[in-house]
């Protein structure tokens, strides 16, 4: 997975991330798509997200794993 360094983030349309209006789960390709279907999985077992979040950012991840 290359390094998302926090310029490289701040440039990313939100577009590219999971939960666009928090600049969340960050997904410029497919290593950081897997990444954030396992993180949203971890922070909705530990509560501290919601589950239709997590399908937002599931949907957002399917869609670019597809592509591949």
């Amino acid at each position: 997975m290359a390094k998302l360094t926090t310029s490289k983030k701040k440039a990313e349309p939100k577009s590219d991330f999971g939960l666009p209006e928090e600049r969340k789960y960050p997904m410029p390709d497919a290593a950081h798509a897997r990444n954030a279907k396992a993180r949203a999985s971890q922070m909705e077992r530990q509560g501290k997200l919601t589950g239709s979040d997590k399908k937002k950012i599931d949907a957002k991840a399917d869609r670019i794993l597809k592509k591949k």
